[in-house]
């Protein structure tokens, strides 16, 4: 099982899920991430209390039965959710993590905050400010001008809008991370 240069995709699929598991048992041997050990398993560090608060949501998100830790399941639901969702999918994960006090709808704050503390942890420069952006994502899809989104504008208005659609997948694209851990397990071979 440690070669990977089988032929078929089952079994590099079934090789690279053994990698997987390995790489979150010698992190975890307790089989349950805890929050601290998530921000570890990332590399997220020296984090300002914004990004840290958007990790905090991003693990309560992958967290599915609400005990406090991810388990394996958790976990390999999170990384499929990343790196195999469809679009409908990651917009539903999305609007669970942007609705932080979990009230079924998005204000303009929580958007905010999230947009904040992505930008931090990516470090990618943006042409447009995170106010700017909280703005358009509003003016474009708040239809009954309430000031929240609700978890059916939010669907619509992002699926009907192409910028919004990419830059909200861009956003939170995590790949950077799954390469960075995967070239950690490469490394470890």
């Amino acid at each position: 099982m440690g070669n990977c240069n089988d032929s078929t995709v089952e079994e590099l699929q079934a090789c690279e899920s053994h990698q997987w598991y390995r790489k979150f048992m010698t992190e975890c041997p307790s089989g349950l991430l805890t929050f601290y050990e998530f921000k570890k398993f990332f590399g997220l560090r020296n984090l300002s209390e914004t990004s840290n608060a958007y990790v905090r949501t991003m693990f309560t998100t992958f967290d599915m039965n609400d005990d406090g830790f991810i388990d394996f399941m958790e976990y390999v639901a999170a990384l499929s959710l990343v790196l195999k969702g469809g679009v409908q999918q990651k917009l539903r994960w999305y609007f669970k993590l942007y609705d932080i006090d979990g009230s079924g709808c998005i204000d303009r704050d929580e958007l905010l905050l999230i947009i904040k503390s992505i930008r931090a942890i990516n470090g990618i420069p943006q042409e447009m400010s995170a106010e700017d952006f909280a703005n358009m994502v509003f003016d474009k899809i708040d239809i009954n001008g309430d000031g929240e989104l609700s978890y059916e504008e939010f669907m619509e208005g992002v699926q009907n809008d192409e910028t919004l659609l990419k830059t909200l997948t861009e956003s939170l694209d995590l790949t950077h991370i799954v390469q960075k851990i995967q070239g950690e397990l490469k490394a470890n071979m």
